[in-house]
């Protein structure tokens, strides 16, 4: 099992406050799709069985600067799709914020995850369309099963096979945040926002828990992972 992973240096054009970076990143790379002609694969309902994540480094004011390189990282199962990253990222140019100026990508081969940081909010939706918190539900053992059961569709969907699950993938799980963090996306004229929270997740150690951790390292845990929900670091 593998997974690609793109490293992108981008040259901002304008200033991006952090509360609007994932919508710009989600946008470039939207955008940079249609020109491989792959527009369907963002604008779909199926996975789309890659996230992202935001600029780095982080500015102390929360806003990234005109005139300014900074690096954000794709992450994919899908090597087709990291290909077409490859070939089209630096192709658009007329973004109005930002232009990638090169990208450098690499296969990574499964590898044994002791645990996994969420570094955006992980989103997970929960009943009447809200989003799981700790406030609109409070209950962690929901989350782990929506989350274990989000992984495994997206697993069985891309590899297209069964798996014989004895237990949920996670062994322990710590939500990192005091109040929902969120993602916000501009959309006909008006913000939407996905309420999340930062997590810390330790896998079990079998083999089925390892391959759904590595794929959630690769895809992202939970949902709206193509506006940059869920993307993880592992120790």
């Amino acid at each position: 099992m593998r997974i690609f992973e793109l490293t992108c240096t981008a040259y901002l054009k304008d200033d991006i406050e952090f509360k609007s970076s994932f919508d710009a990143i989600a946008k470039y790379i939207s955008y940079s799709l249609h020109l491989a002609e792959l527009g369907s694969i963002h604008e779909g309902k199926d996975y789309k069985y890659y996230t992202f994540g935001s600029f780095h480094p982080t500015e102390k004011d929360k806003i990234y600067k005109k005139g300014k390189i900074y690096k954000f990282t794709i992450r994919t199962l899908n090597k087709t799709l990291a290909q077409a990253f490859y070939n089209t990222l630096k192709n658009n140019t007329n973004n109005r914020y930002f232009t990638v100026v090169e990208t450098i990508k690499k296969d990574i081969s499964q590898f044994f995850i002791n645990e996994l940081y969420s570094v955006s909010p992980v989103i997970v939706s929960v009943d009447n369309g809200r989003f799981w918190t700790i406030k609109e539900s409070g209950d962690v053992e929901q989350l782990r099963e929506l989350l274990h059961n989000n992984i495994e569709k997206k697993y069985k969907s891309f590899f297209g096979e069964d798996m014989d699950v004895k237990q949920n993938f996670i062994q322990f799980i710590e939500i990192k945040n005091r109040v929902p963090q969120n993602i916000v996306i501009a959309k006909d004229n008006k913000s939407i926002c996905f309420f999340g929270n930062k997590l810390k997740i330790i896998p079990n150690e079998d083999e089925i828990s390892q391959k759904l951790a590595f794929g959630a390292f690769g895809c992202g845990l939970g949902e709206k992972n193509s506006y940059g929900g869920g993307f993880c670091i592992w120790r």
